[in-house]
């Protein structure tokens, strides 16, 4: 495993990150608790030792009660990111509060839920319009000199945010969505502004919600399974031309003896200023093939070829 520099915290984070949105069992279809929390060890046994989490995933902070079962015991070995700002009602309804007092109320809770002193990397989770970002992030101030948590990060924000964010809270890291089909922190100036100002990166969705393992099909719209409603590759047209991408990477797996996810995992780790890619794996198989993207890197030639084959399906 591959370590990077979380920004100016002075945290080394694995290159692979395990993302536990899954874990919220509400998204991503029926997702076993106990393969889940083996494939959080397995990931541990293998060299991560970053798992990024949110209270928004799964009601009442479902995602953090599974990653609390897994981690215990093993707190140490664990760089531990959680999420702030985004609230619950009736089950789907999810509002966008940065009111301090009620991320006081939050930190407490998933402290709580998460069965830890301290937090390593505090997030916000996205921009609040109603209340604004400034009184927010200076309440992650606070909560970092009480020695709450130790790094702060912010999620799914502009550059001007970012920006704000780094002037106010000196902020360690920003968590924005970047894969081979969604390149939209790379065309906005998000990372760009980030490796410029040393702010630490953590993509998500960094093989499309698993169409970029290599499973490319449909999904029902339905029940737990609401990945089509947000990523917007598993109908068509998109469905045709991710099928047609994702034959072109397992071409290169192919020569070099690995597996298709290695592949679109490796994309992200090459783009400037990524310091790790989120990866949600449900199973130890998942998280072996994951962590094993760290072993080697894409060339500047498979890169480029990549690259040209994206914009010739995509144009």
């Amino acid at each position: 495993m591959k370590y990077r520099k979380l920004g100016n915290s002075g945290i080394d984070v694995s290159v692979i990150g395990h993302g536990t949105w899954p874990m919220g069992n509400d998204f991503f279809g029926d997702v076993d608790e106990s393969a889940a929390i083996r494939a959080i060890h397995t990931s541990l046994d293998n060299g991560v030792n970053l798992i990024d989490t949110a209270a928004a995933y799964g009601e009442d902070g479902a995602s953090e009660k599974v990653v609390a079962k897994a981690i215990k015991g093993r707190r140490n070995k664990v760089v531990l990111a959680t999420k702030v700002g985004v609230l619950r009602f009736f089950g789907q309804n999810y509002v966008k509060c940065l009111d301090p007092n009620v991320m006081r109320i939050e930190l407490e809770m998933s402290l709580k839920r998460l069965g830890t002193d301290f937090i390593d990397l505090y997030q916000i989770h996205w921009p609040d319009a109603n209340h604004g970002i400034e009184l927010g992030l200076r309440e992650l101030v606070k909560m970092k000199n009480e020695g709450k948590i130790r790094a702060i990060g912010v999620s799914n924000f502009t550059p001007v945010q970012i920006q704000t964010a780094i002037d106010i809270a000196d902020i360690a890291s920003i968590q924005p969505p970047l894969s081979l089909l969604d390149r939209r922190s790379t065309e906005d100036g998000v990372i760009a502004l980030c490796a410029e100002k040393g702010v630490g990166v953590l993509s998500y969705g960094s093989i499309g919600g698993g169409i970029l393992a290599g499973k490319v099909e449909a999904l029902p719209i339905s029940g737990n399974e609401l990945r089509g409603a947000f990523y917007g590759y598993y109908t068509e047209p998109m469905l045709s031309k991710c099928r047609e991408l994702v034959a072109f990477l397992k071409k290169i797996a192919d020569k070099r003896g690995v597996h298709v996810v290695e592949v679109s995992i490796n994309w992200v780790l090459a783009q400037r200023g990524v310091t790790s890619a989120l990866i949600g794996a449900t199973t130890s198989e998942k998280a072996i093939k994951n962590t094993k993207a760290a072993d080697w890197e894409l060339t500047n030639e498979e890169l480029k070829s990549i690259n040209a084959e994206y914009g010739r399906i995509m144009k």
